[in-house]
């Protein structure tokens, strides 16, 4: 994105300046640090980089450009049976991880339930000894 200097005049970026940027951010290094040696505000690496990671290089786009229009129109039936192919299969993962969450939960509170906790070093244990 641009951002205004004191004259007054948009700074433009382009994409393969963002893209070096965001994989300098990605590999590592410190935002403000390289902020600061690029002159740019570190707000606008954070954004690049969400850009980046939703839509990779070609959503890094120059300042002041519209968004592509997707090939299909607006009414396309396949962009509507496409969408909800795909609100099917989050729901359908959405499912699973409920599932593995509530098993978890429940292992976690027996777990829980089981231990005792010690007293100190020499204590005896939760468990029954085997001698009889």
């Amino acid at each position: 994105m641009s951002t205004r200097m004191s004259t007054g005049k948009r700074r433009e970026y382009s994409r393969e300046f963002k893209v070096s940027a965001v994989k300098r951010l990605l590999a590592g290094e410190h935002a403000g640090a390289l902020a600061r040696e690029l002159q740019i505000p570190t707000g606008n690496l954070y954004k690049w980089c969400r850009h980046f990671r939703r839509g990779g290089p070609g959503a890094l786009r120059p300042a002041c450009r519209p968004r592509r229009e997707p090939d299909a129109p607006a009414g396309d039936p396949t962009d509507v049976t496409v969408a909800r192919r795909r609100i099917k299969e989050l729901e359908r993962k959405i499912g699973q991880q409920q599932v593995e969450l509530d098993f978890f939960r429940q292992a976690l509170r027996r777990v829980g339930g089981a231990r005792q906790p010690s007293d100190g070093p020499g204590a005896p244990t939760s468990t029954r000894s085997l001698k009889r």
